[in-house]
């Protein structure tokens, strides 16, 4: 029972950490317009999963050859961890 209440804590501050890390990574490697806008991002509760992340990402990229339109991109992601 201790490492299971030991094991939810690594978890939750795991995810908290790899939210943290991947939003001041695009943070720093944006510039002129570029980045991630993170647009909803929100528990979820699968039938068939379980628990998990729903995380929608327009994602801008300009660093494209000149003459040519930037990227825009847009992501819906469902995340489901133990």
């Amino acid at each position: 029972l201790i490492y299971l209440r030991v094991y939810r804590k690594i978890i939750i501050k795991y995810r908290i950490g790899q939210l943290y890390m991947i939003s001041k990574h695009s943070h720093e490697q944006s510039d002129r317009g570029e980045g991630v806008e993170v647009v909803q991002n929100e528990p979820y509760e699968d039938p068939n999963h379980g628990n998990g992340q729903l995380t929608e990402k327009r994602v801008y990229l300009n660093r494209q050859p000149s003459g040519s339109l930037g990227l825009k991109t847009w992501w819906k992601i469902w995340g489901f961890s133990p």
